[in-house]
Formats: C-alpha cells, sequence, structure tokens
C-alpha cells in the first residue's frame, strides 16, 4: 500500500528500541515512518492496535488514529490557502472577521483573581494566532492557573460540551481576558481551533467542508475526519492510558477509548482545528510528502513553497521562546503552525537545527529535517503520548542512522 524504496540507513537499532517500549508496555503499538526527500525508506509496524501484547488487530498502514494537535498542522495550510488567496493580511485584527475579539481585556502581572485585568495595548492579529503568541490559553496546560480555571469555569473545554461548535466557543472565549498583552509571550492555547473558525467566515463553508474540498480530497486523503463511521471502525486503534497517569516511564496500560463505541464514533458538533482530526499513515504521509515537496504532491498544488518557507520561518518577538510547564523544548520557536527548532543543545542531533514538527497528545508526531533531508513519524495511541520518551528515541536513532551512513 506503500512504495518503500531501498535505503543506505541502517535503522535496526530503532526497530529494536521500538518494540522494547511495546514488549515493556511502555506504549501499546507503534508504527514509524522514515522518509528521505519525498521518498518513504522505512515503515515498521510494532505490536497490534488494539493492544494486548501484539494480539488483536494487526497493525496496518491504513490503521486509523487519533491525531490530536496533528490537526494543527493541517488547519493552519488550511488557513494559509486562503492568506495566499488575499482573504486576509497575517497582521489583520482578529475583530476585524470575529467581532467577539474586540476590545479585550488582559490579565494584570500581578493578577490575583480573574477581575484584575487592564485593557489590550493592541488587537489580536492572524499572525500572533497562528504562532500561540494572541495572548490566549487552553484550560489544561496549568489547570491551576487564573487563567485556565477560567476556561474550566466558562465550559470552554468545548470538547467535553455538549452542543458546542466553532462558532459558541469563539463568543466564549471573547468574554475571558487574555493572559499576556497580544504578541509578548508564547502560550499553547485554543488559539488553532479560533483560526479554524475564521477559516469558516472567511470560507463561507463549515470548517469539515473546507479541509475536505481544499485538502483532503485533492490529496486522496480518503480516511481522514472528524469522527469514525461505522464501516471504518475495523480499522480504528485502540486508546490506552499508563496506570500511573502522571509518570512518563509508566509501564501497564489500560484501555482509555474505544473504537467501537467511544469519543469518534459519531459525528461531533464542534470541529476541532486544534485537535480533532482521525487520519491514517497512508493520508497523512501525502499531506506531509505535500509540504517537504514544497507544497505540491502528484500534481495537486496546495501552497506556494514562499508560503511553506513562512511557515517555518520564527514569527515570534526577539527573546521569546516555547515555554511548556509540563515539557522542556529548548531552542524552539514557532513559526506559523510549526514548531522550529533555533539551536540545538550538546546531547541533540546537529543535522536537527532548523527542524519544524508538531505532534498530538496521545502519541503521534511527525519532524522534517530541512538540513538532512530526512523526515520521521511515529504513531501510537497512549494518553499522554506526547514529547514521551518513545518518541525521543524514534528520532535520535533515525539521526544516528543517518549519521553513520553519511560518515
Amino acid at each position: 500500500m506503500l512504495d518503500v524504496k531501498p535505503t543506505q540507513l541502517d535503522l535496526s537499532t530503532m526497530h529494536e528500541k521500538m518494540q522494547w517500549y511495546v514488549d515493556e508496555e511502555m506504549i501499546p503499538f507503534c508504527t514509524t515512518l522514515v522518509m528521505q526527500g519525498t521518498d518513504i525508506i522505512d515503515v515498521q509496524t510494532f505490536g497490534a492496535m488494539d493492544g494486548l501484547k501484539g494480539e488483536g488487530r494487526p497493525l496496518q498502514a491504513d490503521t486509523i488514529y487519533r491525531m490530536y494537535s496533528n490537526t494543527k498542522l493541517v488547519t493552519s495550510v488550511g488557513a494559509m490557502m486562503l492568506w495566499e488567496a488575499g482573504a486576509f493580511d497575517l497582521d489583520d485584527p482578529l475583530e476585524k472577521y470575529l467581532p467577539e475579539f474586540a476590545d479585550m481585556q488582559v490579565l494584570t502581572a500581578d493578577a490575583k483573581s480573574i477581575e484584575d485585568t487592564e485593557p489590550a495595548t493592541s488587537s489580536i492579529t492572524i499572525r500572533q494566532l497562528l504562532s500561540h503568541s494572541s495572548g490566549l490559553s487552553y484550560g489544561f496546560i496549568e489547570p491551576e492557573s487564573i487563567i485556565d480555571k477560567a476556561y474550566i469555569e466558562a465550559g470552554i473545554n468545548a470538547l467535553s460540551t455538549p452542543g458546542a461548535t466553532l462558532e459558541s466557543m469563539c463568543e466564549k472565549l471573547g468574554q475571558q481576558p487574555l493572559a499576556f498583552q497580544p504578541g509578548t509571550y508564547w502560550r499553547y492555547s485554543l488559539a488553532t481551533d479560533v483560526t479554524a473558525r475564521l477559516i469558516e467566515v472567511l470560507s463561507g463553508e463549515s470548517f469539515d467542508d473546507y479541509l475536505k474540498m481544499e485538502i483532503f480530497k485533492p490529496l486522496g486523503m480518503s480516511d481522514t475526519d472528524f469522527y469514525v463511521p461505522k464501516d471504518k471502525q475495523d480499522r480504528f486503534s485502540t486508546m490506552f492510558r499508563p496506570e500511573d497517569f502522571l509518570d512518563p516511564l509508566a509501564k501497564g496500560l489500560v484501555k482509555a477509548d474505544d473504537p467501537y463505541a467511544g469519543t469518534y464514533s459519531q459525528p461531533n458538533s464542534f470541529l476541532s482545528g486544534g485537535g480533532g482530526l482521525c487520519s491514517t499513515l497512508i493520508d497523512y504521509i501525502k499531506f506531509i510528502q505535500m509540504i517537504v515537496n514544497g507544497g505540491e504532491w502528484q500534481g495537486v498544488r496546495i501552497l506556494k513553497p514562499e508560503s511553506l518557507d513562512l511557515m517555518r520561518t520564527n514569527q515570534l518577538p526577539a527573546g521569546v521562546v516555547v515555554n511548556f510547564p509540563m515539557w522542556d523544548m529548548p531552542g524552539t520557536v514557532f513559526g506559523l503552525g510549526f514548531a522550529v527548532k533555533e539551536s540545538v543543545s550538546d546531547i541533540e542531533p546537529a543535522g536537527s537545527v532548523g527542524e519544524y514538527h508538531w505532534g498530538g497528545m496521545a502519541g503521534t508526531h511527525s519532524w522534517m529535517s530541512p538540513k538532512t533531508g530526512i523526515t520521521g513519524m511515529c504513531m501510537t495511541q497512549r494518553m499522554p503520548g506526547f514529547w514521551h520518551a518513545f518518541s525521543h528515541d524514534f528520532k535520535q536513532l533515525v539521526y544516528e542512522a543517518y549519521a553513520n551512513a553519511n560518515s
């Protein structure tokens, strides 16, 4: 189902390590893919899509995964397609298109409660939305913070709010203060969900229809959607979580979401641009090949190369970097939808400078390295699985194989 080209890279050590993570029950199963240029040079599966120590339904290239925040890359590309068409300027004020974000208040630096606010000194811009520097928050990254508590109390966690839509979420967000003055800091947030609503307003289409018409159908991504219909659920993988949720290296997994009767088994009114898509290795690699190939794949042009270059260029103000309270990302800045590796530590591969990437909370991560021409993708269903040791080892061992082959 995937055309795998021969390679000089010896990836056997990576294969052994991924199998070890499955055998140790740190992850339930795993699929890995490595590309050189746009050629797929390695695809491997480890375990079965129901966990069960390799028993149950076998993993396939068309196994369906909950992609969570990999959705953000798709949403960002969709927005940049409208930018190319002249629908907006990156520095347009957001309230020009979504008036609920006009006249925003901002938490003061010494805020003790949600009432301690001051007027925003500038409007949120679309550039800030795409680079997570808008002042919005998420509601779960720092659940004890003033801003995230306010989001939770206001029911802004749309995935668990029955009947929520992108429009209703934006209306609630506009009533909350910002966590900081727009453009002064980086904070992971619901900004990409707001971007999805912006796409609806600018295109006149529902977000799911827009993605199908402009990205999924042109690229042949037939299994990518916001839910998994019954006739595809036999290919939908099971979600797991560790018995000790707070230990990233915990062994022992329990079922967290069912493929037949779980969260994605029927349509949801909330079309999350930040985390709502399900997809397959076959589908998502077409999207990644398009990006690596400068915006075009198999005769279909999605974006211009110059637009992708802009997306992979730091958009944060001088001195502002990616700062996750839960995960350490040294030397990382942010473009328009992509995290960008600006510098590396002594223990990181030198070839990862300039790497751009993002991944999903359940462990679907992709990264692209312009310096080496290598792209990696590893996919599991472990909550939480973003920035997990298995994905770090996957990347490290792929880079080591590349370095050994070119020494």
